[in-house]
């Protein structure tokens, strides 16, 4: 999709200072809350139909909450998370839940999420059964019309559908991850959060289905948050690009730009953390060593979240939080370096 196709269009889906705090309790009778897990705590950004936003950041810094957040399978603290002009947490749970036929999700854990004692085609023939029994679907489907709809999937994905009746246990863990897939899709959803999708697979099966996501988005015109730690993966199937740290969004733009011009201290350590196929460039690049341990995000912070670790902190980032500032048309970070 091209800047000016970009920027033509309106947001899909908007995500407006996003917290998600998990209370810290204390007592096993009477319960009192001592603290709170900052997990994600104020994130903001907006989803373009077509686009495929990718979200990195080391482990722990907030990456999976937020699709769960955005999902609903949390119950978010605070802020908006409006999808065709729903606001999904202030909404009633019956306007929820038809609102989320048009964004599903695909699992990290290609072992965990699929139910040992359901066969395949129960699996992803399952969003279609509750929504039916909730008359929500457009069309009342009939059981041949599931079946079909089933088979079709599988094939789509690229399964055999005379394996539709086998359990996940007989697969191996790229084709448990199709299966995935195809229950993400059975509802035909404009929206796909892929928490980390491929990370549990070998490498040769991971381009395999980074290059069905590819396929099924531009078949399907399907818009994705792609959530990963591997920045190759990030640079491969991206539009833009998402840094996170610690809960919060350090750095906002095109997909290229961080690996070009990365601006956040943050995006820059974690790019020259990441290994260069080229033996001659990787002897000779800089590294960027952080000191010091990723702070609990059980405290709350009156400056920059990025402070304790930064190279280039100043007296101001301290005491203030950095908002997020437009350096050009497409890159924002959230810097202090910038003003």
């Amino acid at each position: 999709m091209s800047d000016s196709d970009m920027n033509l269009k309106q947001p899909i889906l908007e995500v407006k200072d996003l917290k998600q705090h998990f209370p810290i309790e204390s007592g096993l009778l009477l319960k009192k809350q001592v603290g709170a897990v900052r997990a994600v705590d104020g994130i903001s950004f907006d989803l373009l139909p077509g686009e495929t936003l990718g979200i990195v950041g080391e482990s722990g810094c907030g990456k999976s909450t937020t699709v769960r957040a955005i999902s609903q399978l949390y119950t978010p603290t605070s802020g908006s998370v409006i999808l065709n002009g729903l606001d999904l947490i202030n909404a009633s749970k019956k306007e929820t839940l038809e609102a989320r036929k048009d964004m599903q999700m695909i699992f990290q854990d290609p072992y965990a999420s699929l139910d040992p004692r359901m066969t395949v085609r129960t699996i992803i023939a399952e969003p279609l059964e509750i929504y039916k029994r909730r008359g929500m679907l457009d069309t009342q489907m009939s059981r041949n019309d599931i079946e079909n709809r089933v088979e079709e999937l599988m094939e789509r994905v690229g399964l055999n559908r005379a394996f539709k009746n086998r359990y996940p246990h007989e697969f191996s863990g790229g084709q448990r991850q199709r299966i995935g897939i195809a229950r993400a899709l059975a509802l035909n959803p404009k929206i796909i959060l892929a928490d980390e999708p491929v990370s549990a697979l070998d490498v040769s099966i991971q381009s395999q289905i980074l290059n069905l996501l590819h396929e099924l988005q531009q078949e399907l015109g399907l818009t994705y948050i792609f959530i990963a730690h591997d920045l190759a993966v990030i640079e491969y199937i991206s539009t833009r690009v998402a840094v996170m740290y610690l809960g919060k969004i350090m750095e906002l733009s095109r997909a290229a730009d961080p690996y070009k011009n990365p601006l956040h201290p943050y995006t820059k350590a974690l790019l020259s953390a990441a290994p260069i196929p080229d033996p001659v460039i990787e002897r000779k690049r800089q590294r960027i060593i952080l000191t010091g341990d990723v702070p609990s995000p059980n405290v709350e912070r009156h400056g920059c979240y990025f402070y304790d670790r930064c190279p280039s902190r100043m007296a101001k980032c301290k005491e203030n939080i950095p908002q997020m500032k437009r350096v050009d048309e497409h890159h924002e970070v959230a810097c202090f370096l910038y003003e």
